[in-house]
């Protein structure tokens, strides 16, 4: 997929978060010729979709995209608040193994976060 043609179609979508943002993220791996989840990892152990983690709060939820070691990703729908898929990452961040990087996105905008750790004893 070419960067213009993903441009184009999430530009004319009206589709909702849940109903819109696995699609949207196996094109972004299509335009960055990179492997999805399912098939970089068949199993979803390290690099899935709705990738279930306690929150800090106790309660359970799922980050939308996951890939250990590597990135969170938070969808929202288009034009929705940003810094509420923050924030849900950031609940998540420790049972996702603490990953460095938090994207947060509605279909139009993406914010990447950097919450490195130290990891030296």
């Amino acid at each position: 997929m070419k960067p213009s043609e993903f441009v184009r179609k999430w530009a004319a979508s009206q589709r909702t978060e849940r109903a819109a943002a696995q699609e949207h993220f196996i094109d972004i791996c299509r335009m960055l010729d990179m492997e999805t989840p399912n098939e970089a990892d068949p199993t979803g152990d390290f690099y899935a979709f709705e990738k279930g983690a306690q929150k800090t709060t106790g309660d359970d939820g799922f980050a939308d995209v996951w890939l250990r070691g590597h990135f969170a990703w938070e969808y929202k729908g288009k034009r929705k608040d940003l810094n509420t898929a923050y924030q849900q990452l950031l609940n998540y961040h420790e049972a996702l193994e603490q990953p460095p990087l938090l994207v947060v996105c509605d279909l139009e905008r993406f914010e990447v976060h950097t919450k490195w750790t130290n990891t030296e004893s």
